[in-house]
């Protein structure tokens, strides 16, 4: 083989699809053997993924062979894990929330305009693209890696090389950084104005849930989930080109979130039974498989280029966070142990997901005491209110950078 000469192997959809579960396998063995994995929530594909692009890289640097992946399959399960999401926001639950639940929610919108405004800022500063600091914001850190990936092909049609590969390390590094800091903040402030949680164990809104000793689905049970998923993907393509003709681009996984909440609250008005398990089921298990099949086929050579940016970047998106966490969100929730708890947890969503903000809670619960104001606010702005806040505040940044450079 000729020196410098780059060869292509494909590998079909059949081909990625075992592949990234075998990845998955690998993610779940190391993250039970490794603790620091295990203790910040690493999800199993950012571990098996990042070691199989790795692998590609060596192969790509070292025999001159670029593995490439066929995604189709990839982008049909962004879709679906978006649709579990949707189904998921019941509009009773959301109310239930109240005036703690809207304050929250107005703070992270806030947020997300702060930590864009930050990363577009540096990247000017830093002399490179301003997608790269989009990125490097909202985009990546309060969106996490299914957000990231899932904008990262209009930042490339917008002319940011290497905008999956940048988007998913933001992301990866974020996931970290929530996770370490979260704690540490708030038993900070617990600490710092004498703070008490509750007496005794309180039931959260998580203990509460319903937990079936057995499996009791039945094949009508899964098929009617299976047919729901399906009509918000399709139907949400249906609307996504409808809006496109009207002049208005939205990503396709929003359009089928936005289908999915409609389906979900109908159902409730027509009695209609929508088997919840199992539409958790397939949402964890469509996004571990996309965010497996996202980072096994990065091209890792490509982030050699920006990663003094990087790290610039995330440090100081870091140091934001922290102050936007104590002097921001702590105050606003009422600066009292239920707010000190939800500030670790708003830490979490800030910079890396809504397990890692169940994470941060559980850690200082279990060692001062319940909240079970936090345990219902924060995953209800983590799993509903942050993505549609998110994709709007994320449209509105793109069309500012594109009139700009225009």
């Amino acid at each position: 083989m000729d020196s410098g000469v780059v060869s292509q192997y494909q590998l079909d959809v059949q081909d990625v699809l075992m592949l990234s579960i075998l990845v998955l396998y690998l993610g779940m063995f190391l993250n039970r053997k490794i603790r620091f994995l295990s203790d910040y929530y690493i999800p199993p594909a950012v571990t098996g993924g990042l070691i199989c692009s790795a692998v590609v890289a060596l192969i790509y640097s070292f025999a001159d062979l670029e593995i490439r992946f066929d995604l189709q399959l990839r982008d049909i399960l962004l879709l679906v894990f978006f649709s579990t999401i949707g189904i998921s926001a019941k509009f009773r639950t959301l109310v239930a929330g109240g005036k703690a639940l809207a304050l929250l929610t107005v703070i992270a919108g806030v947020f997300l305009v702060v930590q864009d405004i930050t990363g577009i800022g540096l990247a000017m500063l830093l002399g490179v693209d301003p997608g790269f600091g989009l990125m490097g914001g909202s985009v990546s850190l309060a969106g996490g890696h299914g957000t990231a990936i899932a904008w990262s092909d209009e930042a490339a049609a917008a002319g940011l090389e290497g905008a999956n590969e940048i988007g998913i390390a933001f992301a990866t590094f974020g996931l970290i950084a929530g996770g370490l800091l979260g704690g540490p903040i708030a038993k900070r402030l617990i600490t710092k104005h004498k703070l008490r949680g509750p007496e005794g164990r309180e039931t959260t809104i998580i203990d509460a849930a319903p937990r079936p000793e057995g499996d009791t689905t039945t094949l009508f049970d899964s098929l009617t989930a299976i047919l729901v998923l399906t009509i918000c993907v399709a139907l949400g393509g249906f609307v996504n080109e409808a809006l496109f003709e009207h002049g208005v681009v939205l990503p396709g996984f929003l359009t089928s979130m936005f289908v999915g909440i409609v389906i979900t609250n109908l159902s409730d008005v027509f009695r209609f039974r929508i088997h919840r398990v199992i539409i958790d089921r397939i949402g964890d298990v469509s996004l571990n498989i996309f965010l497996s099949m996202s980072l096994m086929s990065m091209q890792l050579w490509i982030l050699s280029n920006a990663a003094v940016a990087i790290v610039v970047v995330l440090m100081i998106q870091v140091l934001v966070m922290t102050l936007f966490a104590v002097l921001i969100v702590f105050r606003a929730m009422g600066r009292d142990y239920d707010a000190s708890v939800i500030t670790a947890g708003f830490v979490g969503l800030g910079l890396g997901a809504t397990p890692v903000a169940i994470a941060n809670m559980d850690s200082i619960t279990r060692n001062f005491g319940p909240s079970s104001k936090a345990f219902l606010v924060v995953p209800l702005v983590g799993a509903f209110f942050i993505d549609i806040l998110n994709a709007a505040t994320i449209k509105f940044f793109i069309e500012i950078i594109s009139k700009w450079l225009t």
